[in-house]
């Protein structure tokens, strides 16, 4: 069982944005554990100006975003060229470019240093609400995205209350977690949460129309809207949802003319074409936006389930393989390649793929033992593949396959989200059970 194509692309969007920030806040002494650029100069005898330093290194990171993925050590460097240019400049390139190595350290993950520097821009700039923003969201990240309510309630106060909507970056967060908790309750904002999010997304392309962030939270929220409308049985929900899809991709066409290399919209005009059931156009937006930006999550995983739901078992495997190069703990990818292995099992390869599939699963339990998913392809893998031959190794093989579906049952427990594979898991084991009472006694009466 597979989660949803749409789920890992309501992600935080804009925890890997920023590094064109802009501040104009007064300039505050600097913090006295960072050297002095004349002290680098002597020592690395580079002489350019801070501004000249400071494009260097957002020129590099830019190159960084277009490989393979990052590396600690690019990391490093680049923060520190970062803030090298910090040390030399005035108050307003002072606090872009330690904003900026911050921004390179959370690129590959390092929220302790990231977090370092967020604080000495606050340090220096107390109203730098992108730092602000980045702050909660490490926080976030650090509870395991758990505890919505609070990270909304500390976004909405930084980029609505202090910010007055001119954080586009905390807008646009704000806007996807709401959209993530669709809760029903109103305040201020709006009627729910629904209402708020694209509140919260039209004043941030008020402040900045050019934002891809906001523009891509845009489309996300009229697919959302589509999604919602378009199960309703009434015509006039039906037309809703006909006219936020329309929406969804004509804010993604747009914002693709505007800039034909961003990969971040292709990703999400991936997802319209899943939901319009447009495969074909949907797994080459994924992947165009995976070539855009290699090591890019959401578009990986993405490119793989599309492929994997229509058979396209080697693809799949390739892309849930880069994914777990670079996460190699990433639960979903795990049960991803699992089933694509499983998908390309035959009589000449049947044990090598059996064991490879198990090692994938057994690894997702151990270190999410409590989700259910693992448990329900680790009981299909049994009964379809393990259960054949001797009667009497059959029948062990289905006494474990019964064990693992009845574990996802208690897992499952009444979410919405595994209704549909509780009900197949109760049927398949019904069939186990007509195996054991067809076969069984047949057996028994021929020995």
């Amino acid at each position: 069982m597979t989660r949803g194509l749409g789920l890992v692309a309501m992600a935080l969007l804009c925890a890997t944005v920023g590094c064109a920030a802009q501040s104009s806040e007064a300039f505050q002494p600097r913090r006295p554990d960072l050297p002095t650029h004349d002290e680098r100069a002597r020592l690395n005898g580079d002489r350019r100006s801070a501004k000249e330093r400071f494009e260097t290194a957002l020129a590099e990171m830019a190159v960084h975003d277009k490989a393979p993925g990052w590396t600690q050590q690019a990391c490093s460097e680049i923060a520190e060229k970062f803030i090298d240019a910090a040390t030399a400049g005035g108050s307003d390139l002072y606090t872009r470019a330690l904003f900026n190595a911050g921004i390179a350290y959370e690129r590959c993950a390092d929220d302790g240093k990231a977090k370092e520097l967020f604080d000495r821009v606050l340090a220096a700039s107390p109203t730098f609400y992108q730092a602000k923003v980045h702050l909660i969201l490490i926080e976030h990240r650090g509870r395991g995205g758990k505890n919505i309510d609070d990270t909304i309630a500390a976004l909405r106060q930084t980029a609505v209350v202090e910010a007055q909507y001119k954080s586009v970056e905390g807008l646009v967060n704000l806007a996807m977690l709401s959209l993530q908790r669709d809760g029903d309750n109103a305040d201020n904002d709006g009627k729910n949460d629904r209402a708020r999010a694209l509140r919260y997304l039209q004043s941030a392309l008020a402040v900045d129309d050019n934002f891809t962030p906001a523009m891509n939270g845009l489309a996300l929220y009229y697919l959302s809207e589509a999604r919602h409308s378009g199960g309703d049985a009434a015509s006039n929900a039906e037309s809703q949802g006909t006219q936020a899809m329309e929406l969804a991709s004509l804010v993604c066409a747009q914002a693709i003319r505007k800039d034909p290399q961003d990969a971040l919209m292709y990703n999400t005009q991936g997802l319209i074409f899943v939901e319009l059931k447009q495969y074909g156009k949907a797994a080459e937006a994924f992947g165009k936006a995976r070539s855009l930006r290699p090591g890019f999550y959401e578009a990986e995983m993405n490119f793989a389930a599309v492929n994997l739901e229509f058979r396209g078992f080697v693809r799949a495997e390739e892309s849930y393989r880069a994914v777990l190069k670079q996460r190699p703990a990433d639960y979903d990818a795990l049960i991803g390649l699992a089933l694509a292995i499983r998908g390309q099992i035959n009589d000449t390869n049947a044990d090598k793929m059996i064991g490879e599939a198990e090692k994938y699963l057994s690894k997702a339990r151990e270190i999410e033992p409590n989700r259910p998913e693992a448990y329900y392809n680790q009981a299909v893998l049994t009964q379809e593949y393990k259960a054949r031959g001797d009667w009497a190794e059959a029948q062990k093989q289905l006494d474990k396959a019964t064990a693992f579906y009845k574990e996802f049952i208690r897992l499952a427990g009444t979410s919405k989200e595994y209704a549909k594979a509780v009900e197949l898991a109760k049927g398949r084991l019904l069939d186990i059970d007509q195996v054991r009472n067809f076969v069984g006694p047949d057996t028994k009466k021929g020995s």
